[in-house]
Order: structure tokens, then sequence, then C-alpha cells
């Protein structure tokens, strides 16, 4: 059976949570609060924003292929010095026609966003960056594409050797939720080895889960790898078939969504799986546990697996596996039982990059209901309603000198000032010493240099 489309009796309404939806017209609809979700390549888009968060997707990806396209432009331009020996010469014109293939490549599988709505230019996006998390893009994840569905049986059957390790022989999974779950792979062997009554897949990058919808269905795609570390003149660009080992079973589904509004009734699941997502996500630890506790049935069963590298500003928040542990505690499950193994990680056939992760896995029990948290805001009403005062923090302060001094900085930029003359205008206005404005100015004029010398990130 191909995936199917998700039942509306899974779905919740991530606005309201109000539930179940209703099907009508190929879309979701919410009777409560009247929301209209679409379905992208036949795939529910269940964002709290629906319309608002696919324009983001679509000018990420707009900017995505003016991206390629100015990578073919900077390629051309540097073709055209006599200067290139023969296998540079070689390699740039395999770049760049991989990236222009790419690029049309992209332009077809992402169709199904309707791309042609919001053309802009390259300098454009760069501009105007679109938000989601701001770290996570079209491209963040895409090399996991090829370790999940070209190169990567060993890591894929380590990764699923580590769900095997934490359950009982005995285990079923029963109904199962996988969050964050990328291009699916670790979902798909669950579905496909583990046995589950259902699995829902759910992701917010929606190249990700167009890929997975088509290779699961028994479809072969071809899709160019990019080594970060290309082994050779020829892995530059490399063109990877990507397939599953079979056509998905009955009752696998995929849904387009944020972790931190999940779409879905509370209490509907007997099995939750967070792959490598708990330690990436904005929310805070004890906030998300219990997030999970609230979708999963009376004695469900949570399955984390990752390497537990919390990276957040706020120290506080940067969880020890004890420390993580006591949480998962305190929020309503059973001493955790786990498994600590160390196993491949990215190790691209055509790249030097790559490496051995220690992996962090376990498996709790769902003892008791805690209190539900508040729905996830990403943003404070100040900016999204735009009618309460803005606040005057003291880092918008800083920032504010700050932009004053680099916006200076940059009017100075005539082809004529030297930093040294601009150093001297500055203490004309008062601004700050001369001895201070120099090095001030070559810092910031440092940076600037080192990101044009930079291609952006996309």
């Amino acid at each position: 059976m191909p995936v199917q489309t998700c039942p509306p009796e899974l779905l919740a309404c991530p606005r309201c949570d109000k539930s179940p939806l209703a099907r009508r017209d190929q879309r979701l609809h919410c009777n409560a609060c009247k929301t209209v979700f679409p379905a992208v390549g036949g795939i529910p888009w269940l964002f709290a924003e629906p319309d608002a968060s696919l324009g983001e997707w679509r000018n990420r990806l707009h900017f995505a292929l003016q991206q390629y396209a100015h990578v073919v432009r900077k390629i051309e331009h540097e073709l055209s010095s006599e200067d290139l020996g023969d296998l540079t010469r070689d390699r740039l014109e395999a770049q760049k026609n991989a990236a222009s293939d790419h690029r049309e490549r992209l332009r077809t599988l992402l169709a199904p966003i309707d791309l042609q709505s919001t053309p802009a230019s390259y300098e454009s996006y760069l501009a105007l960056r679109t938000r989601l998390p701001p770290d996570q893009g079209l491209s963040t994840y895409y090399s996991n594409v090829h370790r999940d569905w070209a190169w990567g049986d060993e890591e894929n059957d380590a990764s699923l050797k580590q769900i095997r390790a934490v359950l009982n022989d005995e285990d079923a999974l029963g109904e199962t939720l996988v969050f964050g779950a990328g291009a699916c792979r670790l979902a798909y062997d669950v579905h496909m080895q583990l046995k589950s009554d259902r699995t829902v897949a759910t992701d917010f990058n929606p190249l990700l889960l167009l890929i997975a919808e088509s290779v699961c269905n028994g479809k072969q795609l071809d899709m160019y790898e990019f080594p970060i570390a290309p082994k050779s003149i020829e892995e530059y660009a490399v063109l990877r078939e990507l397939s599953a080992p079979a056509e998905v079973t009955d009752g696998f589904h995929l849904v387009l969504a944020d972790a931190l509004r999940p779409p879905f009734p509370a209490k509907s699941f007997d099995t939750v799986i967070t792959p490598w997502l708990i330690d990436i996500i904005s929310e805070d630890l004890p906030v998300f546990a219990a997030r999970i506790n609230s979708l999963l049935k009376p004695g469900g069963r949570w399955i984390n697996f990752g390497s537990l590298a919390f990276d957040h500003p706020d120290k506080a928040r940067c969880y020890s596996p004890q420390e993580t542990l006591s949480i998962v505690q305190e929020t309503g499950f059973e001493p955790p039982r786990t498994r600590e193994d160390v196993i491949p990680y990215m190790c691209s056939p055509a790249s030097r990059h790559g490496r051995w992760e220690n992996v962090f896995t376990f498996v709790t029990g769902k003892t008791a209901d805690c209190k539900t948290p508040a729905r996830h805001r990403a943003l404070p009403d100040w900016i999204v309603t735009g009618k309460e005062p803005v606040p005057l923090t003291q880092s918008f302060q800083t920032q504010a000198m700050s932009t004053q001094i680099y916006s200076f900085i940059m009017s100075l930029i005539d082809g004529k000032r030297s930093i040294k003359d601009m150093a001297r205008l500055f203490e004309q206005q008062k601004l700050m010493t001369r001895a201070e404005a120099e090095p001030a100015i070559r810092n910031f004029l440092t940076r600037m240099y080192d990101d044009s010398q930079r291609q952006s990130a996309f």
C-alpha cells in the first residue's frame, strides 16, 4: 500500500486544539476556529498559521533556487579566467552543470508548494530571510536524505538497533508517532520491521517529507549529493538514486507540522519516538517532556534516541544525561531504561567528512498525567499583533547603538576614504576617539569582508 492520507480522527487543530478535523475538498477544516489546512503533495499541512508558514517556506524555497542560480553565475565568472588549470576547469564545469541540474530537480519536486507565486531577486532574499526556526532551512538536513535512502545502510541499521535494544521482545508499539522524522528512514524501518499498528511521521520541512513520500511509495528519485569534503574530483557532486527497500505497508502516514504545536488529540498514541530532537528544539525540555506525556495514552511509551548535545545560550538548559532522566521522571514517567552505543554518523562514501557518534537512547513508560503545557508561542504578542509597545530592553538599546555606528561606517564607504580617514570623521563627530575608532572600523569591515567571501546558507 502507498503512503496513505492521515485519517482526520488522528488529527487535531494546532491552532485551537479541537478535534477531529473534517476533510472537504482535499483540505482539512477545523469546525471550531474555522481554520482551513491545505495539503502539500497530498501531505496535510498542519501548522497553527497555515498560510503564513506556507508563505515562509515558499520564500525559503525561492531563495534556494535563487542561490543555486547565483552559484551557477559565480562559477561561470570563475571559468572566464584564463589562469585555471585543466583539472580545475573540468571540476568547475561539472559543479556548474550539477548545480543547474539540481536546481531544476528541486523546482520539479517542490512544485506542490506553488513556487511561481512569489518571485523575487537573489538580493531580496538575502535581505528578507524568513524565519521558522532560523537555524533550520530547506537544506539543513538535505545530506540526511542520501544517508536515509542511498548509501546509509550501516547507520540506518545501527539506529534501528538502538530502538530494538531498549524494547522488550514482547513489546508492541501500537499507534506510533515519530516526531522530527526528517527524511523518514527511521520511521519507515520502525513501521516495516517493528510492526507498529500505525505510524505517523511528522516534520516541518516539506523537502524532506516530499522525498520521503515518493520513495516510500516505491518511486525512485535521482538527486545530487554535494559532499562536505569530496574524496576525489569526481565526487564534488554525485547524482544518487534514492529508493526504499520496498514500498511501505498499510498504515504509514506523513504530516507536515511543528513539533511544538503538535496537531494530534491528547492521549492518541501508544508510542512516541523522538530521534535527534529534544536537544535541538527551542522549547525547554521539561515543557516538551510534558507535551510528550499529553500525547501518550495511559501506560504509553516514550523512546528517545540521539546524542543529547544540548546547546542553548542559557547554560542552565544545557542538560546532562542525568538531568535529562530526572526531568523525564518529574513529568509523569517511570525511571527510564537507557543504552549508550557508538554508531557511524553521516559517513558518506564520497566524503572524507564523517564521524562516530555516542548516542544515548532511553525508553520510559507513562505512569501519570501531568499538566498540559500552554500552546507554544514562538514570538511575543508585541511582534505578532503589533498593538503593544515594543519593550526597550537592554539588548535592544545596545543593538540600536551598534546599528547607528555600523550605518555611519557604511555611509562613509565611497571608494575614496581609508580606514584612517573614517576614524578621523568618527572623532570629529565625537562618537569615539581616533585611536578607538580605527580598530572598531577595521573589525567591522573584516567581518563584512569575511561574510562576502562565504556562501549564504540555504
